[in-house]
């Protein structure tokens, strides 16, 4: 069936229309399936974008929105994470700031909370343990001074 559509902009768009009606996509995303479905053609590849638009298939805010609220509440993922990812997707700072904006403040400390807890137990008598806990949270994309607060208050708990 992929080959049928190699080279004809309306059936790439109408494919591509079906892609993001199930999900959320971002502009860079559909520039690529365009690019890989019409042989390399970026004229074309960039005018069905354009109309995916314009038909508000593709809107990078709301991507970014949906993208930031998963990554936080499901993944647990930290602000400087979620920004990375979506950078590296060509995603604006702009509507990055306006996604991450989305995200409550209070769940996300209240997950980074639980995050540790569960990690700390499985450190429970390392000597490197508030490290490995800080290394951890860094990784999930958490600021150090907010990954530090919370290693203070849990690791002064015990």
């Amino acid at each position: 069936m992929a080959a049928d559509l190699k080279g004809d902009p309306a059936k790439v768009a109408d494919r591509l229309r079906g892609l993001c009606s199930r999900r959320e996509y971002c502009r860079s995303d559909i520039m690529k399936k365009a690019l890989a479905s019409l042989e390399g053609n970026v004229d074309e590849a960039s005018g069905v974008v354009d109309i995916l638009i314009e038909e508000k298939f593709i809107d990078d805010l709301r991507y970014a929105t949906a993208f930031a609220r998963d990554k936080a509440s499901i993944s647990g993922w930290g602000e400087a994470k979620i920004r990375y990812m979506l950078l590296s997707k060509g995603i604006p700072s702009e509507t990055i700031d306006e996604a991450l904006g989305e995200i409550d403040g209070g769940k996300a400390s209240l997950r980074l909370q639980k995050l540790l807890e569960n990690k700390a137990r499985s450190l429970s008598d390392d000597p490197q343990k508030k490290l490995k806990l800080l290394r951890f949270a860094l990784g999930r994309g958490y600021g150090y001074d907010e990954v530090r607060n919370v290693l203070d208050d849990l690791l002064n708990e015990k």
